[in-house]
């Protein structure tokens, strides 16, 4: 009797721990209105439905777990089990983070995409050193160009007050001949009713969250650049699940991959559709001036591979081969 007894609890205990349900936090610095957040949600919740409730991923949206710049250090020390954040804020890290972010060279969904395959390789092995597997990655529109006066040629923005807010924008303005301003999206809107700034690279979300149409009235979608935020797991944690639970987890992040990459491309249009309605001219950049963002990218980009080394020549020469 206490043979069989004996036999049935190490059954039931063998049931169990098939079954054991483990719990993981995924903080983002991006608030809980954000696509971005909202395609993390609904990837925390097909993992849950496609495990059966096995694995379950808390979202913590808006900074409230970790600030911004605190996250992706917090999954490598594993104090969180999977996180998400943009690569290009760990370019001081390693420049290679930051190859979606140098400006005019990839300036479209489709190059974005080209870029991110040549990219993928190096950055995934990167953040594995780092003890850190990456499960999907979505971009933010481009950065588009916003300007108070038409831009016809390069010479309209010689001697104009040119918003910047990180290295990469000051570094345009020089290059455009314009006096860079340092000024955030919080401040821009007191900026142009005082004339503090003429132009500026943002996206189109932000044009409409900020309600940038009510003082400025010509939009170009030069796309400069599109940064991508990754969603990662701690290696860990990783091959802590059993095989299935495994599975799951990457056929749920393919698809919130899929899904973000085209939701992303959707809102773009959506957005810009948005702000011609509010009364904002659209219209692609002039010849001359798509002639001098190129050109501008390309000393970018030569300047990002004297500190990207050969690692980051590799990247570049596999996006321009494809």
């Amino acid at each position: 009797m206490m043979k069989k007894l004996l036999v049935s609890l190490a059954a039931i205990a063998t049931f169990g721990a098939s079954w054991a349900q483990t719990k993981w936090d995924l903080p983002t610095g991006y608030g809980a209105n954000s696509f971005q957040t909202q395609n993390v949600q609904q990837f925390a919740n097909e993992v849950d439905q496609l495990t059966g409730g096995k694995l379950k991923i808390t979202l913590h949206a808006g900074g409230s777990l970790y600030k911004a710049n605190e996250i992706k250090r917090a999954v490598q020390t594993g104090q969180v089990q999977a996180a998400e954040f943009i690569l290009s804020g760990a370019a001081n890290e390693n420049p290679l983070f930051g190859v979606d972010s140098i400006p005019f060279l990839a300036t479209s969904y489709g190059d974005a995409k080209r870029l991110y395959v040549a990219a993928k390789p190096a950055q995934d092995k990167l953040l594995a050193s780092q003890g850190v597997k990456v499960l999907f990655t979505v971009p933010w529109p481009g950065q588009s160009l916003y300007s108070l006066k038409p831009i016809s040629t390069p010479a309209d923005f010689a001697g104009t007050k040119m918003r910047a807010y990180n290295p990469a924008t000051t570094r345009i303005a020089q290059l455009l001949k314009a006096q860079p301003v340092t000024i955030q999206l919080a401040e821009l809107g007191q900026a142009l009713a005082t004339g503090g700034v003429q132009n500026f690279l943002t996206s189109s979300a932000s044009g409409v969250e900020s309600k940038l149409h009510e003082q400025v009235k010509y939009f170009y979608p030069v796309s400069a650049w599109l940064p991508r935020n990754a969603t990662v797991v701690s290696q860990k944690a990783f091959d802590a699940l059993d095989k299935p639970t495994q599975d799951a987890l990457l056929k749920a992040a393919a698809a919130a991959e899929q899904r973000g990459w085209a939701t992303s491309e959707k809102l773009d249009g959506e957005y810009m559709k948005e702000l011609a309605a509010k009364g904002m001219t659209i219209s692609p950049p002039s010849d001359s001036v798509k002639k001098e963002l190129a050109a501008i990218g390309e000393t970018m980009t030569a300047e990002w591979l004297k500190t990207a080394g050969a690692e980051g020549q590799a990247v570049i020469d596999a996006y321009r081969k494809q």
